[in-house]
């Protein structure tokens, strides 16, 4: 890949991973429970982080003259969404395995609270709520391996989205043979 190229992507990834991590923090900060709104983590962080592969593609593109490989449009998206991800994920470990544990198990306490609810709501039985209950408890959520797992899970989630970006942005260049 070209050099410009990844520099994009380096540096939308870099954006990226720095809005997710303000986002983090700023909610840490003001109100912790919008760590665990299931809009916003689920709907609003991982589109985010699509536009932004999605932007880093197209700037990719322009920089090569509108055409684009393939595998030059997956990977100036994937990189962008990696490296925000995992500097996001980074600083997520940091802030609730060793700056402030206590609000991990808060965050879990809460978590743990919705999704109860949200299981009384769809009328599930008692039983299987206990069950829920008990194997979330056994969960740390916030802790490095779930976080690494996570990581690994979203980046399979992004490449799947990726693929489909590049299907969509890649464009052969007529001159080429």
């Amino acid at each position: 890949m070209e050099k410009s190229l990844k520099s994009v992507s380096i540096n939308y990834g870099l954006y990226l991973g720095l809005i997710l991590s303000a986002f983090t923090i700023i909610a840490y900060a003001v109100n912790i429970e919008l760590l665990v709104n299931f809009w916003i983590m689920i709907l609003l962080l991982p589109l985010l982080a699509i536009v932004f592969g999605i932007i880093s593609s197209a700037k990719s593109k322009s920089i090569l003259g509108g055409f684009m490989s393939f595998k030059q449009a997956f990977s100036s998206y994937f990189i962008t969404v990696a490296i925000g991800i995992i500097i996001s994920t980074l600083v997520t470990i940091i802030l609730f395995s060793f700056i402030d544990p206590d609000a991990a198990a808060m965050l879990q306490e809460i978590g743990m609270e919705k999704a109860r609810a949200l299981m009384e709501r769809f009328g599930a039985p008692e039983s299987e709520i206990e069950k829920a209950m008990a194997q979330a408890a056994e969960q740390d959520a916030m802790g490095i391996s779930t976080q690494l797992l996570n990581i690994a899970k979203g980046l399979i989630f992004y490449a799947v989205i990726g693929l489909i970006v590049a299907l969509i942005m890649k464009k052969k260049d007529p001159n080429e043979a």
